[in-house]
């Protein structure tokens, strides 16, 4: 018989934290706290196995049922209440567990095992009957939502209505009798909605509950979640069933959620928020406004609502022996949710807390410092992604600002953006290419897919531990939550901040570190990457073997990559220097010209434009290796779009208007991506790349004569697929080369080489290696020919690809290692085998994703090569890998 269920708590587990990925990360991670003496609520898990079978069948295991059967009597013996029991009722709360942390994506019910019996049985029990109708209306709210597909505003219109009726603000303030009333009131509403009564049998209420919990795992809110995390459909999540601890019973009850060390900035001060007689929704929902758990987090945020520390200091005791404990234990930072009942503290999850990058750097170098953990392990705990956070500009310190509200500062950065209320309408207008902030009374999971088109979240409920906050971390996006000065009306389209008005369309910025809110646009400063990050990037550089360049050819992105730590540039693409607005009607002339006289006239003018690209790239490299791409793109691409702009190439050339029109119409290609482009032109049209090579020789010359830096070129000839279009141009450069070298009297080193682009190159690689110095894959287009996908239009149906499992991942982010990555082991293999000293680099936007970046490593090539700001992520990544492999060979 297979195991389906693990069984925790009573001083026993069968589960243990390595074992996330049948048990999800909070059932593994509840079973772990339970062996270590933690006061942990008793359950069970059923594993991530039942939710691939119930996916792909719609159906449990035969014996699941006996199982979980057997976990209820589990949990009975301990607590000694029972399920469905009348007079003292077991209730439990059934939540979701992924392997990796999901907040908020898929579904959670607390409070189940309610019903008209149990709900007085309840009140007898607990001698208080306040306590138990409001445990069953919270019941009814959640299940008729989450299971029963009741929307939930519904719910919240009828209790809306019952606090205006009694003049109360909370929820707090109702009474027994002021919740019977809502709760007959909601099951009304759920007769109304479904055509059935609501369910009275605890048992139908649970399965109800688990099928509602692993179907949640397909919700669209989770597959967006797991499209933008990167997560595997396959995984599938465990569902936890726990015996419920209540937060709600008075004044001596609340709830909470802690980090054991700052999570926005990394400081090693414990950090968190609570709610006095409340449960764990209340907190995270953002739904009343949260009091910090220390003294020090109140003064610094200003508050005058007590702390826990002040309210409850011996729990509060009791909380900080739980945070060293579980900080030893798992020798990381902890994100943490407890309940207190009755004084008596309860455990309800731990995980290894989300944090920011900043936060994530500090505490990985602060753990090497007191020896907690090993300079490799800080490496490999900082997710490579994550550091694009500080990789950005911040506001200018000096800059004028008009301040219209403050909020949290719950995750740091800033932003400037339109204002758009609505997560389709930021999806929209980011789609459009505009910038926007998301500005929300409370984010729910349903704005996920806004708050990551955003560029900044703006709340007026919440605190540092609600949705917006953690998502926000999480996605590296500026947030500031709880601006409760500020108000939104959803229907009017407008935020008042005291006297000010502003309206969808406005301009806003926004202060993630502060928790400013700012009227218009804030110019912004480049960040400082020092401290902690270039600790941890001495710690990677000294770890990796795979060298980073950079995809730059303007010399500010050559000044930041070189800032960022690029070792050379493994890609310069020459055509972007063309489109310049002092030699776009040069290129163009040279392209509509009918004649090769025509064309070198042309190229004339562009030559020393050219000429200076390079000297003032190899000027900043200092002697690094540049490679240096001859021109590749169809010349449909630099042709004049009106008639405005083709007078001016006609008049520019010398001749008539009507010539010239009609050699742009023999240009005009069906399917330019697949014509007459990248070496192909070289062929056609030599005196192009004779004019490129001489630009680049005379640009080495020039600098190692003014600077007396050694300048070695590598020259790369785009989109080869026979080794003869190679062997003509190699000679064609190696020529131009030794013209400039004779004319000069200065010898210059240099290579010439390919990218690998298209399939039938990287299978033939052998014999193309006899003319390549090195190999460049370029894994956009190898893609691109591979999959016959346009990378500009696939993006229409890829998603769909992805959520019915068909690609992972979009191999334009990710590179298929099956197929395209198969491709480049070929040529790799083959390309070594001709040539055993051939260099080896990737130079697509794979050459930045943590994950390519792997293969490469692991596929033997030298470098990668990706944009500037994600040099220090593939300086990472590649440690990372070195790291891993390092591991498999112990």
């Amino acid at each position: 018989m297979s195991k389906w269920v693990y069984n925790f708590g009573g001083g026993d587990s069968e589960g243990r934290s390595d074992m996330r990925n049948l048990l999800g990360g909070k059932g593994a991670n509840l079973a772990e706290m339970a062996s270590i003496g933690l006061p942990v609520p008793p359950g069970f898990t059923i594993t991530t196995e039942v939710c691939a079978h119930f996916t792909q069948t719609s159906e449990y295991p035969d014996d699941l049922s006996q199982q979980v059967e057997a976990g209820l009597k589990q949990i009975e013996s301990i607590t000694g209440a029972r399920f469905g029991d009348s007079d003292n009722p077991l209730l439990v709360s059934v939540r979701s567990g992924a392997r990796v942390s999901m907040p908020g994506m898929m579904d959670t019910v607390l409070n189940l095992g309610l019903n008209d019996n149990t709900v007085e049985g309840l009140a007898r029990h607990s001698n208080d009957e306040r306590f138990a109708y409001d445990s069953y209306r919270r019941f009814i709210q959640m299940f008729g939502d989450v299971v029963l597909g009741v929307d939930h505003y519904h719910f919240e219109e009828i209790l809306e209505l019952a606090k205006e009726d009694r003049g109360a603000n909370l929820d707090t303030e109702l009474t027994a009798y002021d919740w019977k009333g809502v709760i007959e009131q909601y099951k009304e509403k759920i007769a109304a909605e479904i055509g059935t009564p609501f369910p009275q049998d605890p048992k139908d209420q649970l399965w109800a509950a688990i099928s509602a919990v692993f179907q949640s795992w397909t919700n669209q809110r989770a597959v967006t979640y797991r499209r933008l995390h990167q997560i595997p459909e396959g995984w599938g999540t465990a569902v936890n069933i726990q015996a419920m601890v209540f937060g709600n019973m008075g004044d001596n009850c609340a709830t909470g959620v802690a980090f054991t060390r700052d999570p926005s900035t990394g400081e090693n001060e414990f950090y968190g928020e609570y709610l006095v007689n409340a449960q764990g929704e209340d907190v995270v929902a953002g739904i009343r406004t949260p009091q910090n758990i220390t003294v020090r987090s109140k003064e610094k945020q200003g508050s005058d609502m007590p702390a826990m520390e002040e309210v409850m200091p011996d729990v509060f005791r009791q909380l900080l022996e739980v945070r060293d404990l579980l900080e030893r234990h798992y020798r990381d930072m902890q994100d943490i949710e407890f309940t207190v009942q009755g004084d008596k503290l309860y455990m309800l999850q731990t995980r290894a807390g989300k944090r920011t990058a900043k936060a994530a750097l500090k505490i990985a170098v602060d753990m090497v410092k007191d020896g907690v953990i090993t300079e490799e392990e800080a490496v490999q705990r900082i997710d490579p992604a994550s550091l694009d956070q500080l990789l950005h500009p911040t506001l200018d310190p000096q800059a004028e600002r008009k301040v219209i509200g403050r909020g949290l500062p719950a995750s740091p950065g800033a932003a400037s953006g339109t204002i758009v209320f609505t997560a389709d309408q930021a999806e929209k207008l980011a789609n459009d290419g505009q910038k926007v902030i998301l500005c929300r009374i409370e984010t729910s999971p349903e704005d996920i897919h806004g708050m990551h088109a955003a560029q900044g979240i703006l709340t007026t409920r919440g605190g540092m531990t609600s949705h917006a906050a953690v998502v926000a971390r999480g996605m590296g996006r500026p947030c500031v939550a709880g601006a409760g000065e500020l108000r939104i009306d959803y229907k009017g389209g407008v935020l008042r901040a005291g006297a000010v008005e502003l309206k969808e369309g406005d301009r806003i910025t926004i202060d993630g570190a502060t928790g400013e809110i700012i009227q218009g646009d804030v110019p912004t400063v480049q960040p400082e990457l020092s401290g902690d990050f270039a600790r941890l990037m001495e710690w990677a550089d000294r770890t990796r073997t795979l060298k980073v360049r950079t995809n730059a050819e303007t010399p500010n992105d050559c000044r930041t990559a070189v800032q960022f730590g690029a070792e050379g540039i493994g890609l310069c693409r020459t055509e972007h220097m063309f489109f310049e607005a002092d030699r776009i009607v040069a290129v163009r002339e040279m392209i509509l010209a009918e004649t090769e006289a025509g064309r070198r006239k042309a190229l004339e003018k562009i030559l020393p434009m050219q000429r200076q690209d390079f000297i003032d790239i190899f000027r900043i490299m200092k002697g690094l290796p540049v490679t240096i791409r001859l021109l590749d793109p169809p010349l449909h691409e630099f042709l004049p779009n009106g008639d405005a702009e083709l007078e001016e190439v006609a008049r520019s050339a010398g001749v008539p208007v009507e010539q010239t029109r009609a050699r742009m119409l023999k240009l005009h290609e069906v399917n330019p991506m697949l014509g007459h482009r990248g070496c192909r032109l070289g062929i056609t049209y030599p005196e192009i790349y004779e004019m490129q090579a001489r630009a680049i020789f005379e640009a080495a010359v020039e600098v190692h004569k003014q600077d007396g830096d050694t300048i070695v070129p590598e020259v790369m000839i785009p989109l080869v697929s026979v080794k003869k279009e190679l062997e003509i141009l190699r000679a064609l450069v190696k020529r131009v080369a030794q013209e400039v070298m004779d004319s000069h009297g200065q010898k210059i080193e240099y290579l010439i080489g390919t990218m690998i682009e298209l399939p039938r190159a990287a299978l033939r690689a052998a014999e193309i290696a006899e003319e390549a110095d090195f190999f460049s894959f370029g894994t956009n287009d190898l893609t691109q020919t591979t999959f016959g996908l346009s990378r500009d239009d696939s993006g229409n149906f890829l998603p769909a690809y992805q959520s019915q499992g068909i690609l992972e991942q979009d191999p334009f982010i990710s590179l298929d290692q099956e197929g395209v990555g198969e491709l480049v082991s070929i040529a790799v293999e083959r390309g070594c085998r001709a040539r055993p000293d051939i260099k080896l680099g990737i130079c697509g936007e794979h050459g930045g994703d943590p994950d390519s970046i792997r293969f490469c490593h692991e596929t033997g090539l030298e470098y990668v090569s990706c944009s500037p700001f994600r040099v220090p992520i593939a300086r990472l990544a590649a440690a990372q890998a070195a790291l891993k492999e390092a591991e498999r060979d112990v």
